[in-house]
This record gives C-alpha cells, structure tokens and sequence, in this order.
C-alpha cells in the first residue's frame, strides 16, 4: 500500500518553525527602520562600529576558546579512563556532569566569589587576571554537560581498550596513548562539543555581569536598556552567529576520524 503524505507530521513541523521564524523577522523588521520611513542597515553600521562591541565580543571569544580548551583537557582523559578502568564509576560521572543543569549558576557565581574572595587562601577576585580565571571556570562548569556528552558519545563509537592495547605494545605510554590515539579519533566529538561551549559562553550573562567582567553578555542586556534599534539587529547578528556555529558543528561531526584523502598511485610505462 502506497503511505499517504503525512499531514499531520507536516503541519506540526510547520508549526514549529512559524513559532520561532515568526518572532524572528519580526526582529528583523524592525532592526531595519531606524531610518525612519526608510529600511536601512543602518543599525547594523552602528553595532560593528562600535569599539565596544568589538571589544566585548573579542574578550567573550578569548575566554570562550579557554573554556573550550580546560574542558577538553578535563573532560576527555576522564571520559577515556572512565570507560577503560571504572565503568562502575560511569552512573556517577553522568551524574556529576549532569549538575550544572541542576545548580543555578547565581549560586555557582556566588559560591566562586565566597571561596575566592578578600579573606580567602588564593583570593582570584582581587585581581582582573585572577577573576578571568574564575570566569573561564565558570564557564568550563556551564558547558561540562555538552562538552562530557559529545565526548562520551564519540568515545562509544570506538574501541578505545583494542586503541589502548594496540598503543602500549608499539611502547607508548599512557599519556602519549591519550594525546596521540585517543584524542585523534574523537576529534569531531570534541569539535561537536567545542561549538556547544562558545555558543553558551557567548551570551552567557549571569557569571560575566556578578563577575564584573567586559563580556558580550552583559553588553547585550545594556545595549536593550539604552537604544531600541541596536539590539534587534546585536539579536538578529547572534542568531546568525549561533547558526553558522550549529552548521559547522554538523559538517565536522559527519566526518570519519583519521580519514585523509589518498594520493592516486602511479603506475610505471617501463617494460
């Protein structure tokens, strides 16, 4: 029997996108009227003209790129010794990687500014050095349940005990196994959850603004209290942003780890 098309499917998908395409050009819209009786880009000129916005968006993306980096060092050799040596353990690392979804990141702020304040043994928010630090970890905590599950996903699509064994009998020793096998073929996992991280530490408001940090988060909020035209377009640029990240993330996950194109062979013409 032929199926017939299916209604239903189709007009909730299309629900689903009016839901969110809708608001969207509505922003876009009005992102295009600051020019009064005329569409323009003239709010667009003003966010990348800005030194701020240039500023603020720099810095995010320099700590979004640390964050990105601890978390990949944390989270790989944990997932890799986890599954080879402990999966008892496995439930409780889930867990564990499951909490910043849980705890409010007020109360993370909050928490970091208690134990790293004036009175503290190591006081990091004393010094501007010393509180990008704490935000660069901050934002390690927000991303752990992203970065952990790509990376346990792309761990599970290998087998890292024949990796492992194979590595140790050429003479390589644990670390070396880790930095040269392992990381190599969960390469795509790591991107995956790498796009995850800089998309959240982008926007993210809260650890950035306690913090009293010049990140583009907190940039967003002022920038809506102050103009009207310039955060519609600041949104509409972040959405583009987001996107661009999400497609980037889906063309380097579909790539097979390790596959490198084949130079073609050269056969001789001498008899």
């Amino acid at each position: 029997m032929r199926r017939g098309t299916p209604i239903l499917s189709t007009v909730i998908v299309l629900l689903g996108a009016a839901y969110f395409l809708v608001p969207l050009y509505a922003a876009f819209q009005f992102s295009l009227q600051m020019k009064r009786g005329e569409l323009s880009l003239e709010a667009y000129r003003s966010v990348l003209s800005s030194s701020v916005f240039l500023s603020t968006l720099t810095f995010s993306a320099v700590a979004s790129f640390a964050a990105i980096a601890m978390g990949a060092l944390l989270v790989v050799p944990t997932v890799y010794w986890v599954r080879l040596k402990l999966p008892r353990l496995r439930p409780v690392v889930e867990f564990l990687s499951l909490l910043p979804l849980i705890i409010p990141p007020v109360v993370l702020v909050f928490g970091h500014i208690r134990l790293f304040g004036s009175n503290s043994v190591l006081p990091l928010t004393m010094t501007a050095s010393g509180t990008n630090v704490l935000l660069v970890m901050g934002y390690v905590v927000l991303s752990l349940p992203y970065m952990f599950r790509a990376v346990d996903n792309g761990m599970a699509a290998i087998d890292i005990r024949t990796l492992t064994e194979a590595a140790e009998s050429l003479g390589a020793s644990r670390i070396r196994t880790i930095a040269g096998v392992i990381f190599p073929n969960v390469r795509s996992a790591i991107v995956s959850g790498a796009f995850l991280t800089f998309s959240i530490c982008l926007g993210e408001f809260v650890l950035a603004s306690l913090l009293n940090r010049p990140a583009f988060g907190p940039y967003m909020v002022q920038l809506g209290q102050d103009y009207a035209y310039e955060p519609a377009a600041l949104a509409i640029l972040s959405f583009a942003l987001t996107w661009t990240l999400m497609a980037l993330m889906q063309l380097f996950a579909t790539r097979s780890p390790g596959r490198r194109r084949r130079a073609p062979l050269k056969t001789s013409t001498t008899p």
